[in-house]
């Protein structure tokens, strides 16, 4: 299989070219094998993609709405067509499902085709003026050549959601991809540039991340940045770019609540969040972390949620049936075991899971948690992997408190058939996007982002393009 893996070569004005550094390997974390290798730039690569950014800027900014937004649909169109060969290389190099491949392409596309819509509707207005023979308008412009650094964990979409609004715009962009999985990352840098986007609109560099952040972020052609990843190294590229007043979007970590209450449908919330919580190994910046369950239906809730995660099917991303691939490398199965041991040692119950499977590829066992004390790590670390906090609560201000209490505020789930709960939810929660009864808020349609320590601005909906967008006022006597 891994002869369909290609070497990932760096994107630079339009031609694809080898850094200036010796590359990096890339494994599969389903074999640990060494299945390819990326491109590593070096500070001359850089120049090289920022000067292309430059010129390309000045090219695109002067192209059309409409000829950008036929472009991107010709683009989401190629991407539909490439869709099971990006699908099969995200499996290989990233290690989740094919199914959960295949449908992380199917969204790219369906992105990349709303935005295009997006890119005819930047709208400015008319503003009454106070005097005759004034006309006063508000335009909006792009805001310049964008850096943007994107994660391992959905190499196409964490992509292309920055990507799509950025060119939506009229923005040039250079994009660090993940170096463990760069091919899928790649592969719609290379749908783009097939699709007749001109030279150095966009640039496509991978690296050491913390040298070519550091670098892209302070450089003055860069007038924006947009970052998804941890926050600790979101606040340290948040201050870069403050002292250089540069704009930025931050979608950073989260350890999402998701409240069940005594008057939900306990087995559909079960279904729908054991899913969610164990989709992509968990490694999912929204997946659902802390479950409060409400005294009534715990132990109901905590029954039918260890029957979901037992019947998960884990191996080999591209075996037939597999529901659950490994985890992306060494580093994420030994923070996992440090939070399951720390959780134990501090009085948590093992449900089912914590431990590894085998001892090749990174594969570690679908695992709950109960009755985990608050001062455990797990409680207050984003655990990113395969593990599920099942605690309970008695009254609706006590599992308001904890789904607050922590620093992140990215994404709450909750579950309940009362209509004032709901209501009462949508005011008290503290967290960027809140789904109530599902977990529907990924689409392209819509804002997606944190608040507090999880970030600031949005990758989704028409606020994701208005961040691309600077605001000038003209004022004219005629």
């Amino acid at each position: 299989m891994t002869e369909n893996y290609p070497d990932t070569k760096l994107l630079i004005n339009g031609q694809w070219r080898d850094g200036s550094n010796p590359a990096l390997t890339v494994s599969n974390p389903a074999t640990e094998d060494v299945i390819g290798s990326v491109a590593h730039a070096n500070r001359a690569d850089l120049d090289d993609a920022v000067a292309a950014a430059a010129s390309g800027f000045e090219v695109w900014r002067r192209t059309g709405a409409l000829s950008r937004s036929q472009l991107m649909r010709k683009a989401a169109e190629l991407l539909r067509h490439r869709a099971e060969h990006i699908a099969l290389l995200m499996t290989l190099e990233q290690g989740k499902p094919l199914v959960e491949s295949r449908a992380e392409a199917a969204l790219a596309a369906e992105t990349i085709e709303w935005f295009a819509e997006e890119a005819r509707r930047t709208y400015g207005r008319i503003v009454p003026a106070r005097t005759a023979g004034v006309l006063q308008m508000v335009l909006k412009e792009p805001v310049g050549p964008v850096a943007a650094f994107t994660p391992w964990n959905f190499p196409l979409n964490q992509a292309v959601r920055k990507v799509s609004a950025a060119l939506a715009a009229g923005c040039s962009f250079i994009l660090k991809g993940p170096e463990e999985a760069p091919a899928s990352c790649a592969a719609l840098a290379g749908i783009f540039t097939d699709a007749g986007l001109p030279a150095g609109v966009l640039n496509l560099v991978f690296g050491a991340p913390a040298e070519i952040s550091s670098y892209l972020t302070a450089h003055p052609i860069i007038r924006k940045i947009s970052f998804t990843g941890s926050t600790p190294v979101g606040k340290q590229l948040a201050s870069l770019a403050g002292a250089h007043m540069k704009r930025m979007t931050m979608e950073l970590g989260g350890h999402a609540p998701a409240i069940v209450f005594n008057d939900a449908d306990v087995a559909a919330a079960a279904q729908i969040l054991a899913a969610n919580k164990f989709r992509n190994a968990g490694q999912v910046c929204v997946a659902p972390t802390r479950f409060l369950i409400q005294d009534g239906v715990y132990q109901s809730f905590l029954d039918h949620f260890v029957t979901m995660a037992n019947s998960l099917k884990v191996g080999n991303g591209l075996a037939e049936g597999i529901t659950m691939g490994p985890l992306a490398n060494s580093r994420r199965i030994e923070a996992i075991e440090v939070l399951v041991e720390d959780a134990t040692s501090c009085g948590a119950s093992v449900a089912t899971g914590g431990k590894r499977i085998g001892n090749r590829g990174y594969f570690y066992e679908p695992t709950v948690l109960a009755h985990v004390p608050i001062q455990a790590r797990v409680m207050n670390e984003e655990p990113f992997g395969p593990v599920a906090i099942v605690n309970r609560f008695a009254r609706y201000d006590d599992v308001i408190a904890e789904a607050n209490r922590l620093p992140y505020g990215l994404a709450t789930y909750a579950y309940t058939s009362s209509a004032r709960t709901m209501k009462n939810l949508s005011q008290d929660i503290e967290s960027g996007m809140l789904g109530i009864n599902h977990h529907g808020i990924g689409g392209a349609e819509l804002p997606f982002g944190g608040i507090k320590d999880s970030g600031y601005g949005s990758e989704g909906g028409i606020e994701a393009v208005e961040s691309y967008l600077n605001t000038k006022v003209v004022t004219q006597l005629a």
